[in-house]
């Protein structure tokens, strides 16, 4: 981008805080916009970066906009605020899980104003966001992922172009199948442990040392054997991600068997009042706590 960047950001929660912190101390960031707006007056305090009044105010002000919001709809609804603000030569960055076929919509509703888009989910957790280490898997036009560049290695570790728009969804998908895999591998083993009655002090370095060593067993394995659920990924979230890997399925006329495992699993958590607890928290079902 010949012009210098003028990021925005909507949306300021456990990610959204962070990366615009990554953004601000690179010079990078503008404005910002929160639906609850006391998360924005402390991001300000905390950074004198300015807040907008409105989604379209931030849009008017700043030529890359990046949301990082928690659904299709939030989605949908920030874009519908925003549109009359966008200029042309604008890029809207979107750092949320969403349908590929979202991606696609809001991607068309920008190129009638002239405006690119790029679908940039993240992985990595808080922790990621925290320290700068996300991997970001994007979706779009060379040149408009090519403009942003700045923007998204100062939130992340990697940054791999997928191809068109919705590949960055696309494969976030993927990586998410293998999230709830990961997890519902991890939390039955370590149910199993519990009731073997072995040490985790010793268990814990010694399978994470071999193949059975995964980010989800070193970040996670102590926290839920210690019951400490409120860290990381909402599980309500994650459900909401394989409900869209379980469409993706059904339009390809294959069956994802874990997926539909995991989204049992998650949805009776959910039912249980568990919803905002980390995914670790499917621990519970597997030990047979509360199971139905």
């Amino acid at each position: 981008m010949t012009e210098k960047i003028r990021a925005g950001v909507i949306g300021l929660g456990a990610m959204g805080t962070p990366m615009a912190g990554h953004l601000a101390s690179a010079g990078l960031l503008a404005m910002v916009w929160n639906r609850n707006r006391k998360k924005a007056q402390r991001f300000n305090r905390e950074t004198g970066i300015s807040i907008a009044a409105s989604p379209e105010q931030l849009a008017a002000e700043c030529n890359v906009i990046l949301t990082c919001v928690s659904a299709d709809a939030d989605l949908l609804d920030v874009i519908g605020q925003m549109l009359p603000g966008v200029q042309p030569g604008d890029v809207v960055c979107d750092f949320s899980t969403v349908a590929p076929a979202t991606a696609r919509k809001v991607a068309a509703s920008l190129a009638e104003m002239g405006a690119g888009f790029v679908d940039a989910p993240v992985s990595g957790g808080v922790e990621g966001a925290r320290k700068g280490t996300l991997s970001v898997m994007a979706g779009g036009d060379s040149a408009n992922v090519s403009r942003i560049m700045p923007v998204l290695e100062a939130v992340s570790g990697t940054v791999t172009h997928m191809g068109p728009v919705g590949s960055g969804q696309a494969t976030k998908a993927v990586n998410q199948v293998i999230v709830a895999g990961t997890a519902e591998a991890v939390c039955e083993a370590l149910a199993l442990a519990e009731k073997l009655n072995l040490p985790s002090q010793r268990l814990l370095p010694v399978v994470s040392a071999g193949a059975a060593g995964s980010w989800f067993l070193q970040h996670r394995g102590q926290t839920m054997l210690d019951d400490e659920f409120n860290v990381g990924f909402k599980l309500s979230l994650l459900l909401k991600d394989l409900l869209i890997c379980r469409e993706l399925a059904q339009d390809l006329d294959i069956f994802l068997p874990t997926v539909e495992a995991a989204i049992g699993d998650y949805s009776k958590l959910v039912e249980l009042g568990d919803g905002d607890h980390d995914i670790s928290g499917l621990i519970r079902l597997k030990r047979g706590v509360d199971r139905a």
